[in-house]
């Protein structure tokens, strides 16, 4: 009798503690979820802006919205002071978060490269760990590699080799003080924005990559060696 108590006292406890965990959990989880949802405020685009307009003549083409904190890009601005005395660095459209990748010193700008005649120009915002941290410049050269996010069949490849940055905005940069001299580092923001010059054929395949692939960016210098645009391995 005492030990049939015992199993049913036991089973009693155990069913307690189950319940308390998955409380806990089902807690949780709504929690996080609640977290995500939580109303976040950032500035969106409501009127067109295009490539090269000053970030103090935008006030009235955005407007503060507020999203779900799960669809806040990273980089997104809420105050248009943040990013003062700096231009556009690409079009931008009616609906889009306004990121601090898009903008940059208007001297960073257009003008120092020339681009080959015929190229077509495409800019991509990328994390900035998929380019070299944000430690490229205008003028560089990159390779792209593309991965296509199989699970089934996961493959790498590097698709085009020594492709000309055009524009590079919210990459590390080093200051100047006008006055002092002195020189100040500055991080790369989590998003960078980088404009690439590509053939025709090389643009439809990098804007496939970048709608349903991932992009990948490694810094050539100077001295790589030339290949096919095209390298076929595929490495698993």
């Amino acid at each position: 009798m005492i030990r049939r108590v015992l199993v049913i006292a036991s089973a009693l406890v155990l069913a307690i503690v189950g319940g308390v965990v998955t409380f806990s959990y089902a807690s949780g989880a709504d929690a996080r979820a609640m977290a995500g949802l939580e109303p976040t405020p950032v500035l969106v685009v409501v009127e067109p802006i295009a490539q090269g307009t000053p970030a103090s003549a935008i006030a009235d083409a955005v407007e503060l919205d507020e999203l779900p904190a799960s669809a806040v890009a990273p980089g997104a601005l809420t105050d248009l002071g943040d990013i003062a005395d700096q231009v556009a660095t690409s079009d931008l459209v009616v609906g889009e978060q306004l990121l601090a990748s898009r903008f940059a010193a208007p001297d960073d700008l257009g003008g120092a490269v020339e681009v080959p005649e015929g190229m077509h120009l495409l800019t991509f915002d990328l994390e900035a760990r998929r380019v070299v941290g944000g430690d490229v410049q205008a003028g560089d050269r990159v390779g792209v590699f593309v991965s296509d996010g199989d699970p089934l069949n996961p493959a790498t490849r590097l698709v085009q080799h020594r492709v000309l940055v055009v524009a590079i905005a919210g990459g590390a940069s080093t200051t100047t003080n006008a006055e002092t001299g002195e020189q100040t580092e500055q991080a790369a923001q989590p998003m960078i924005s980088i404009t690439l010059a590509v053939d025709a054929t090389a643009a439809q395949q990098l804007v496939y990559s970048a709608e349903y692939e991932l992009l990948y960016l490694s810094l050539e210098p100077e001295g790589a060696a030339d290949g096919p645009g095209v390298i076929t391995e595929v490495i698993r």
